[in-house]
């Protein structure tokens, strides 16, 4: 009888041991799909908006002063036709609102300002007018939407459909640019301050 309790005890605490190992374990999986196309993002001017010198005394010492529109060409060319989306990556994080792109930092403390971008103008495959929408969660449902905020993926749509981006194998788009200096009164303006906005637009394949 005691042989017999020990077996059973024995068989238990494997029991146990095996149960505890499986819950303690977890699986990874590694997926993607490689696709045929690949698309060309540009910007016209090289990407780059230069406001010049701006005299400290033009800044109002109570609100956000906007110191320039500019419209730049965005183009998007791919080896064909695909879905895709474009992911705008602030890099200066922290450093604007959640909804624009930061300017950078005065003193490492001090938000200095930030830029915003619309899209103004759509053209798909041969002048065919297309409509902006965005999506907030990757690319899983989508919503028109013109102001691009950092994160948002923004793709093309047919006029009549915005639940979903089109194929499109060569894309234009009016980008608007809107600088905005935060108010005066709470930046050390001293000395010279760099206006130091940066993003990163990258290709999301669908």
């Amino acid at each position: 009888m005691k042989t017999r309790l020990t077996t059973l005890a024995a068989s238990a605490l494997l029991l146990h041991s095996a149960t505890t190992f499986a819950a303690s374990s977890v699986d990874l999986t590694v997926k993607g799909l490689i696709v045929p196309s690949a698309c060309t993002p540009s910007l016209s001017g090289g990407g780059v908006i230069d406001h010049g010198k701006v005299s400290a005394k033009d800044l109002n010492p109570t609100y956000g002063t906007a110191i320039g529109i500019h419209t730049l060409s965005l183009t998007v060319n791919c080896d064909a036709p695909i879905q895709f989306a474009l992911h705008p990556i602030d890099n200066r994080a922290g450093s604007g609102p959640s909804s624009d792109f930061g300017l950078g930092f005065i003193n490492e403390t001090q938000k200095l300002g930030h830029f915003s971008l619309t899209w103004r103008k759509a053209l798909a495959d041969g002048g065919v007018e297309v409509q902006p929408i965005a999506s907030m969660d990757q690319g899983n449902s989508w919503y028109p939407e013109k102001f691009w905020e950092p994160s948002m993926y923004m793709a093309a749509a047919s006029m009549d459909d915005d639940t979903q981006p089109l194929p499109i194998k060569d894309l234009s788009v009016d980008l608007e640019v809107l600088t905005i200096i935060n108010r005066a009164d709470g930046l050390d303006l001293s000395n010279e301050v760099t206006i130091d906005g940066s993003a990163t637009l990258e290709v999301k394949y669908l």
